[in-house]
């Protein structure tokens, strides 16, 4: 009977321990071995619930001033970044023959006046001259009756004194249609004066300019915004919040604002208002925030992250936020039962800023959940906790 040779033994040996370290690698570290995992408990904390949203700094009040009606302009007085007061003119537009027809107004408007004053003369002198026919007209019905004077003298009289009196109201008519003549002129006098200083474009406000949108010379249309003009103390940041995320979102919420040209400081403001219309199409809902000191000059347009502190709640149930997963059409958390890993349902709530999740349903104080794994996990994998992952 043949008997291995040495040689023959210690190849073999070498081929049995290479199969078995090969073997452990592959149960321990290869595709085979249990994924490791990191693991925390569930536990009761307090949670700082936070809002973050980009805002750009706009004005609440901005004044877009043009022209009432088509023409040229004439000149601008101003500038982009001039300060300007309340009633300053900043811009004036070309008259052409506003002041033509502003003089026309005038002098129609004297001529009335002068009209009414010949109609009051002359309704004097028709006043006049019916008292005095009136007057003849008594004493000749007087005489009549005493058989002094014939029937035809006193009938002339009293016509006379007719006639006078209808000439007297022809008088008084012809004065209300003067001063109504007068009324007319004066009122498109006012007119044409109104159109001339519309000409002249004033600030509404004490403020800053911030567009110059026309030069000298340029012609615009009815209402076409020339200057453009801000309040400087209405400016405030116009916020976008994600609308998953907007719950409690109300007026008077505090935030933290910064400013991209200022990235090391922290300034103070509050939700002013919230707007009823949101962005459909970016599913965001519009907060606007003021800050709550000045700050100095702000730039319209910049950007600024801000963040909304919403109440805390106290002792919610929270787990890390990285062990919250989604299966299908159910959220919940991946937990370690008899070292495998089984997925289980939970209804989720508010975010902390640092991390956490409240667990309104599906697990109890110090339930275990798996945090990290060393690579994806499904229902019934091995498992292997550890402290951290390499």
């Amino acid at each position: 009977m043949n008997t291995p040779s040495k040689r023959t033994l210690v190849v073999g040996l070498l081929a049995i321990a290479f199969l078995a370290g090969f073997g452990w690698i592959v149960a321990t570290q290869g595709p085979l071995a249990p994924v490791k995992v990191t693991v925390a408990q569930a536990r009761e904390a307090r949670i700082e619930r936070t809002l973050f949203g980009i805002a750009t700094v706009e004005a609440r009040r901005s004044h877009a001033i043009g022209p009432t009606q088509a023409g040229r302009v004439a000149s601008m007085l101003v500038d982009q970044g001039d300060a300007v007061k309340v009633g300053q003119l900043l811009a004036e537009m070309e008259a052409v023959d506003l002041d033509a027809r502003l003089a026309a107004g005038a002098a129609a408007a004297a001529a009335a006046v002068q009209r009414v004053t010949a109609a009051e003369a002359a309704l004097a002198e028709a006043g006049s001259r019916a008292q005095l026919a009136k007057n003849s007209a008594e004493r000749y019905a007087d005489l009549r009756r005493k058989n002094f004077v014939s029937q035809e003298a006193a009938d002339a009289k009293a016509h006379d004194a007719a006639a006078t009196q209808a000439a007297r109201q022809s008088a008084a008519a012809a004065l209300a249609a003067a001063k109504e003549d007068l009324r007319r002129a004066q009122s498109e006098a006012a007119g044409a004066g109104l159109n001339r200083a519309n000409l002249r474009l004033v600030s509404p406000v004490d403020g800053i300019v911030t567009a110059r949108l026309a030069e000298p010379g340029t012609t615009v249309v009815a209402g076409q915004a020339v200057i453009q003009v801000i309040d400087p103390a209405s400016l405030w940041l116009r916020v976008r919040i994600d609308q998953g995320r907007s719950n409690g979102l109300t007026p008077g919420l505090s935030a933290e604002v910064t400013l991209r040209s200022r990235p090391q400081e922290k300034l103070a403001g509050r939700v002013e208002r919230v707007d009823w219309v949101g962005d459909a199409v970016t599913e965001e809902r519009i907060a606007n925030v003021v800050l709550n000191d000045n700050f100095g000059q702000l730039a319209i347009g910049e950007l600024a992250e801000v963040t909304l502190r919403l109440p805390p709640i106290d002792k919610a149930l929270t787990v890390p936020a990285a062990a919250i997963h989604r299966q299908g059409t159910s959220s919940g958390v991946w937990q370690v039962a008899e070292g495998r890993a089984r997925f289980r349902p939970a209804t989720t709530g508010a975010i902390s800023a640092d991390g956490l999740v409240e667990i309104r349903q599906g697990l109890a104080t110090g339930d275990a959940v798996i945090v990290h794994s060393g690579r994806t996990i499904a229902d019934g994998t091995r498992i292997k906790p550890v402290d951290g992952l390499q």
